[in-house]
């Protein structure tokens, strides 16, 4: 008999739900608390960690979970919408995992380590954001200094920390400026144990308190060369990893704030059954047609929403786009759409609840102020208008300075 080699392992993913109703009861229950001292959400991190949550992008050759995008979006949906501020922070982990796993199947390693780290524990965040920076993920003004040893030592302020107290690594970006006439982007990843990184306490914000997105002044950081990943010309491109960070965050990112949305409609309804009213001879204002057009009105636009970001997520998942203006204008477009659409929500929550939507106590007060934070996330309502334009009618022609 001829010696056959033994057979490949099969990998088969669980397509149970990580998160149980019983877990987000739980973290719903904290978020108040976590909103109103201005605090991390350190057990509700400790319960999602505990529940393998944090690897549920990893593939599972890797000894993650190996859910798909359309199924964690669907998860972070959930999450959101028993707390928003968890969701948020918790999806700059995801995303970078999500990123890792895109590249390893198309069989890009330079991001394996973070799939590896991550079934560690190494938590990781974003340090892109730069006070004054639009250009984002196409430029910076932190200052990428190369190494003789290929490593680089990064200087500069990150803004939008998400995950500050508890994050352990730091895929960040910097300008490389060393040869002049060849400056480029230096996409690497940091270590928080190493010196040279220190984060500002200056996280007072309106909503989304408990994301803790603190600022981060990179003093010298070192990159270790093993951890420099990319070296890429400034301006729009469609490398791997760049369109990977932008389809896994703004598709991630569009489900936080439709859970937001999710959770209004829920409060709306209830408060239209609460509330009476005395012109009504006491009926509740689920009776009252004003009130049930404003929620139809809810219902229609969620309904919405969710097949938009449930196709670009499967999109993501099966590889079933091209990488092209069009692509990064669906992507822009629909996290313009979802913050919006869940702004939206809110407002017409509020105006459903009645007055007592108006009290600080309340859950929709709370859900008022956060979702505001989805104006300032990439892409804004300027990015993603300009991204849409250029897709049908090309680059804007600027006259030469």
């Amino acid at each position: 008999m001829p010696e056959t080699s033994p057979a490949a392992p099969v990998f088969v993913p669980s397509t149970e739900p990580v998160l149980s109703d019983q877990l987000l009861a739980g973290i719903r229950s904290r978020a108040a608390g976590y909103d109103r001292a201005n605090a991390f959400f350190t057990e509700d991190l400790e319960v999602l960690v505990a529940a393998g949550y944090l690897r549920a992008l990893v593939p599972v050759q890797f000894g993650g979970l190996g859910r798909t995008l359309q199924q964690t979006v669907r998860e972070q949906t959930r999450l959101a919408a028993h707390a928003p501020a968890t969701a948020l922070a918790v999806n700059m982990h995801l995303v970078w995992t999500g990123v890792a796993a895109s590249l390893n199947a198309q069989g890009d390693h330079s991001l394996d380590f973070v799939l590896e780290e991550a079934m560690r524990g190494e938590i990781f965040a974003f340090g892109v954001s730069e006070p004054g920076n639009d250009l984002v993920l196409f430029g910076s003004q932190t200052d990428a200094l190369p190494q003789q040893d290929g490593g680089y030592r990064f200087t500069g302020t990150k803004v939008f920390t998400s995950l500050s107290p508890a994050w352990t690594r730091l895929g960040t970006l910097g300008l490389d400026s060393s040869a002049p006439a060849d400056p480029a982007i230096v996409w690497a990843f940091l270590d928080r144990a190493d010196a040279g990184i220190r984060s500002k306490d200056d996280w007072d914000t309106l909503g989304m308190r408990a994301s803790q997105s603190q600022s981060t002044v990179l003093d010298g950081a070192l990159a270790r060369p093993d951890r420099v990943v990319r070296r890429l010309p400034i301006g729009p491109n469609g490398d791997p990893l760049v369109a990977g960070i932008f389809a896994n965050f703004e598709i991630l990112l569009s489900a936080v704030y439709t859970g937001i949305g999710q959770r209004a409609l829920e409060l709306a309804a209830l408060g239209a059954n609460r509330r009476t009213s005395l012109k009504n001879e006491g009926r509740t204002h689920a009776q009252d047609p004003v009130a049930r057009w404003r929620v139809g009105d809810l219902v229609i636009a969620m309904d919405g929403i969710y097949p938009q970001i449930d196709a670009l997520a499967r999109a993501v998942d099966e590889r079933l786009f091209a990488v092209g203006p069009a692509w990064f204008a669906q992507l822009s477009g629909l996290k313009y759409r979802a913050t919006q659409n869940a702004k939206f929500v809110v407002d017409t929550a509020v105006q459903v609840a009645g007055g007592s939507a108006y009290a600080a106590s309340s859950e929709l007060a709370r859900l008022y102020r956060d979702v505001l934070a989805g104006f300032f996330h990439p892409s804004d309502a300027d990015s993603a208008h300009a991204t849409a334009a250029a897709s049908v009618l090309g680059p804007l022609d600027l006259p030469a300075s």
